[in-house]
């Protein structure tokens, strides 16, 4: 049996333990008005991202009356969706590009050093998943919901030479 001292922790103190890991960006605020027959009823719709600079990254959308409780859900929404991302050193294995609906991203693995080249959107998912040093050029659509959206099918699509290796059943030497 457990000694009276040794207790198990709840769901709300695991739950903070988790929540300090991730750090949150608000990529866009979108501001929505309904025209009702007493007037105009405003709510607000909020994109974030959030990530570990580990090598995990989610998006998430929210709606409400105000900011603050969009952000709040978009949060929450966003550690539901969370995905793991490949790194290889401070960078990506390999050029891919995402495609969601009207946007497309173009990711480049770059030298140790370059930094980040990344628009708003693109720039705030890629931090945020731990890459430091990458290239990237956002094509087609600039709504930044699609943008993030397509950033994280790219991210999402990455494999390494020995995941390719394994599913092929190859060598790594044969694959590079």
């Amino acid at each position: 049996m457990r000694d009276a001292k040794e207790k198990r922790p709840n769901k709300k103190e695991a739950v903070s333990v988790i929540d300090k890991t991730f750090e949150e960006r608000v990529v866009s605020i979108n501001h929505v008005t309904k025209v009702v027959k007493g007037g105009r009823r405003y709510r607000f719709s909020a994109v974030v991202v959030v990530g570990d600079k580990n090598g995990r990254v989610g998006l998430g959308t929210g709606k409400a009356n105000e900011v603050p409780d969009a952000v709040k859900k978009a949060v929450e929404d966003a550690k539901k969706n969370l995905i793991k991302v490949e790194i290889v050193n401070t960078t990506i294995p390999h050029s891919i590009t995402g495609v969601y609906g009207g946007g497309k991203v173009f990711l480049k693995p770059a030298k140790d050093g370059t930094g980040v080249i990344a628009g708003g959107p693109v720039r705030a998912v890629v931090e945020l998943a731990g890459i430091s040093d990458i290239l990237s050029k956002s094509l087609g659509s600039n709504t930044p919901i699609n943008i993030v959206r397509a950033t994280i099918e790219g991210l999402k699509a990455l494999r390494t030479a020995e995941q390719v290796a394994a599913i092929r059943g190859k060598d790594v030497k044969e694959i590079i």
